[in-house]
């Protein structure tokens, strides 16, 4: 029999999540995702210019950058910039949000010029890179949509849509979405980034207490797999289209 999760979900149960278009005055877009008690705010801003290896190749990028707050934990957390440098935590997670929006970018329809997503925890409670993904292709796909109306870019240079999410064995039961409790004490740790059309960009997936094999790892994307298609529905309604087809034709 399933136990009982310490939030009362089931297992295939997301927290509930909320996403807040334009959160953020001077932004070029922005979106505040709220995911159970984990908040972070994705903000969107284009630079008009490209990382030195892109300079002259008429190709776009796009970047993020991700910190967490003083007291987005229970124990006050030392600003990295107070420190002088990044962690490594940090810096996986950065690179982590940057390639899971750019594996549903067209670069080349961009132009030579950066859009920059910044991701700030507000209060973590475990899922905070993925909710960076997940809010974060919303402000993304915001601040494109409003380089098309301004005329700078001919059409939204976008693929596909992206988001992530979280999932875990907990005493042998296969969970999806972990909180922070279930995180901390989870003997498989998964997150999973995928495509509005059910392709993979990433899975990341360690045993942290007992190894699992080939039927815990298919359960778990599974259980991933259906949390992303409510996932994706949340993304096309924040953004206000029924459809990946016509968020792009917006």
């Amino acid at each position: 029999m399933n136990k009982a999760r310490v939030d009362g979900r089931t297992a295939s149960q997301l927290r509930p999540v909320a996403l807040k278009r334009g959160t953020m005055k001077f932004a070029d877009a922005s979106c505040l995702i709220e995911w159970g008690d984990t908040k972070v705010l994705c903000s969107a801003t284009v630079e008009e210019n490209v990382p030195p290896f892109l300079r002259g190749k008429g190709r776009g990028w796009v970047t993020a950058e991700y910190g967490m707050l003083p007291r987005s934990s229970q124990q006050r957390i030392v600003r990295e910039s107070a420190k002088g440098k990044l962690s490594g935590r940090t810096q996986e997670i950065q690179r982590l949000i940057g390639r899971s929006l750019r594996s549903v970018m067209r670069l080349d329809l961009l132009g030579e010029r950066q859009i920059v997503i910044d991701c700030d925890v507000i209060q973590a409670d475990g899922g905070t890179r993925c909710a960076a993904i997940t809010g974060g292709f919303v402000a993304l796909a915001d601040c494109l949509r409003a380089l098309k109306r301004q005329g700078i870019l001919a059409q939204v240079p976008l693929t596909d849509s992206v988001a992530a999410v979280s999932m875990g064995v907990c005493e042998g039961q296969p969970l999806l979405d972990l909180n922070y409790p279930e995180d901390s004490t989870a003997d498989v740790d998964m997150n999973l980034v995928m495509t509005g059309s059910g392709k993979f960009v990433e899975i990341q997936g360690t045993a942290e207490r007992t190894p699992f094999g080939s039927k815990d790892l298919a359960s778990l994307v599974r259980l991933g797999e259906e949390g992303l298609a409510k996932l994706r529905l949340l993304q096309y309604k924040a953004l206000g289209v029924p459809s990946f087809k016509r968020l792009v034709s917006a």
